[in-house]
């Protein structure tokens, strides 16, 4: 009724090392780097939008983290649009809030210090940025 199995399974583990295996302590400083890079992304269209001293210091602080967890290699940067629009503004607080609470949930898992107060503090900030006095 069905037919045998004829290859090797690609679950199969061994010692053949035919593809990369990380480590669970890998896994989460990848996905840390990976969320503060796109809190700085975000954090650089709010400075491109509306420029505060709050913000280029998040940016430099954001850029640290990355490029300590990437090894050295400092994150790519890019240009933002120039026009200012408050419900756009509000939306990139709340994709920040997200990323920087997601952040704070892996840099806890790695056990982070750093990491975890870096995106606490971002996290109050874009929740204050989004209280109804600041928008």
């Amino acid at each position: 009724m069905y037919e045998p199995i004829r290859a090797k399974s690609v679950h199969a583990t061994g010692s053949d090392g035919d593809f990369p295996h990380r480590t669970r302590e890998e896994e989460l400083e990848l996905q840390l780097a990976g969320h503060l890079a796109a809190l700085l992304a975000v954090t650089d269209e709010l400075r491109g939008l509306a420029p505060a001293a709050d913000l280029d210091e998040a940016s430099a602080e954001l850029a640290t983290a990355v490029t300590r967890l990437r090894g050295g290699r400092a994150p790519v940067r890019t240009g933002v649009a120039a026009a200012i629009h408050e419900p756009h503004l509000a939306a990139l607080h709340q994709r920040a809030h997200a990323l920087a609470g997601r952040a704070l949930v892996v840099a806890a898992s790695r056990a982070d210090t750093s990491a975890a107060i870096l995106a606490a503090r971002r996290m109050e900030a874009h929740a204050e940025a989004l209280t109804p006095a600041a928008v």
